[in-house]
């Protein structure tokens, strides 16, 4: 699949800006560079050493079109493994198409989505998993999620999967030998310690499996659904915790009928957070549909925050809407309009069997503390210690897959199976762990990875 075309595209966003960077790569990259580029200094192009930087114009025969920086990267020492330049123009869109109409013409072709970083794949620059992650670099948009992408990237997850696949495989050439000696009944592999390994291999893909809901919060967003009756605020405080009108606050009752949902960055993690329908019944259909719709928010969500009047809302009130919300979820049950309260009706309500925090979105006071208890609730020691997180729901897959023919391995084990038997389990297990990193692969797969891409990435 590795091409002989030389491929261009422009690698920065699309529109105006300042500066745009095109970049070239390819066999003839350099060469079919350097037929358009007039250095300053009289230098030809093609024959600049790697990683540098050269002044100069591109120019279609005597019309210049415009003045730009030359960066060289010759093979295999750049980001594709081929020779790549990279020009950097002036941001003008009318600049930019004329300089990739003339690289076109001079025998370029314009780069598919993710056609670099497929390049940079079948080079061996990096491997699949880590192409994936320069996806979701891109796509970070916190701290928590570019974390993640970055340690992906760099290869944490991949060194895990390959010493998990090594392992496995040199006791899979150990029965694979057996086999050949079958017949004179020799034993190469040492089923004590085969049957220790596959269940540290089996541990540590449940590992993998189980951080996936954690990755997954943490690429996407951490939900948090805002719970609570009619008019206890709960519009409000989403417009203070978002700092701007984005739902429709009214002393109505049942002003909110539809879900409303925004997102904002905390310590380097998104939350996400959907102001719902006031929780009662009533006769009107469309706040029917919106209460249903906030209970089923609630379930999918990771954290919910049950907002009450604390003024209008007495303990007893309290403690019959928590006890109808699913007990695994993560809340925290916030009074609100605490600022009218009087030190009686506090103290009658710190009496309750579980911690309340008392807050006034309108007037924004304690939500640094509100925003500090969420944090809390989806701490992250996996962040802190640069253990591996699973994001990709293609790993998730290729992962479960893996440990079903690791379970299989296990019972082969218990029952003495048949080396032959046994192999086709560690085969199946080996070529799932191999799809994750690319060693196992096919085009099919390729295309619907990188077609996810940006061009110019």
């Amino acid at each position: 699949m590795i091409h002989k075309d030389t491929i261009v595209a422009l690698a920065t966003p699309s529109g105006s800006g300042a500066i745009a960077v095109i970049r070239i790569s390819g066999k003839d990259a350099i060469g079919i560079a350097s037929s358009v580029f007039k250095s300053v200094s009289g230098k030809i192009l093609k024959h600049q050493k790697s990683h540098t930087v050269h002044l100069g114009d591109i120019v279609d025969g005597k019309t210049i079109i415009d003045q730009v920086l030359a960066t060289v990267f010759k093979t295999p020492h750049s980001y594709t493994g081929e020779n790549v330049v990279e020009f950097s123009c002036h941001g003008s869109s009318y600049i930019q198409q004329e300089i990739i109409k003339l690289l076109i013409k001079k025998g370029c072709r314009v780069a598919k989505p993710g056609e670099f970083t497929l390049q940079a794949f079948l080079n061996g620059k990096m491997d699949l998993s880590q192409a994936e992650a320069v996806a979701d670099l891109i796509a970070s948009d916190s701290k928590a999620s570019h974390q993640i992408a970055l340690q992906q990237m760099r290869g944490g997850f991949t060194l895990q999967i390959k010493q998990l696949r090594q392992k496995l495989l040199d006791f899979a050439s150990l029965i694979e030998l057996e086999l050949d000696f079958a017949e004179e009944d020799v034993e190469f592999a040492d089923k004590t310690q085969f049957k220790k390994l596959v269940s540290q291999i089996r541990d540590a893909i449940k590992f993998l499996l189980d951080s996936f809901a954690t990755g997954n919060v943490l690429k996407n967003g951490v939900p948090v659904a805002i719970i609570g009756r009619p008019n206890a605020g709960k519009s409000t405080l989403l417009n203070s915790l978002l700092n701007e009108d984005r739902a429709i606050v009214s002393n109505i009752a049942g002003t909110t009928r539809d879900t409303i949902e925004d997102e904002i960055i905390i310590d380097g993690i998104k939350f996400r957070f959907i102001d719902t329908a006031g929780l009662r019944k009533t006769n009107d259909e469309i706040e029917k549909i919106g209460v249903q719709k906030a209970l089923s928010e609630l379930k999918k969500s990771a954290v919910f925050i049950y907002l009450f009047d604390a003024k209008e809302t007495n303990i007893n009130e309290v403690e019959e809407d928590l006890s109808q919300f699913p007990k695994e979820l993560s809340r925290l049950v916030v009074a609100n309009k605490s600022d009218i309260l009087t030190k009686t009706e506090k103290t009658n309500l710190q009496k309750a069997g579980f911690n309340i925090l008392f807050i006034s979105a309108k007037k924004q006071i304690q939500l640094e503390v509100l925003k500090q208890q969420l944090i809390n609730l989806v701490e992250l020691k996996q962040l802190s210690t640069n253990q591996t997180i699973i994001t990709n729901s293609r790993h998730y897959n290729s992962l479960q897959k893996a440990l079903a023919a690791i379970v299989q391995i296990q019972k082969g084990i218990e029952t003495n199976l048949s080396g032959d038997l046994l192999a086709i389990d560690i085969r199946e297990a080996l070529y799932y762990l191999g799809e994750i990193t690319g060693e196992v692969t096919n085009n099919e797969l390729l295309g619907n990875i990188f077609a996810n891409f940006c061009i110019g990435k």
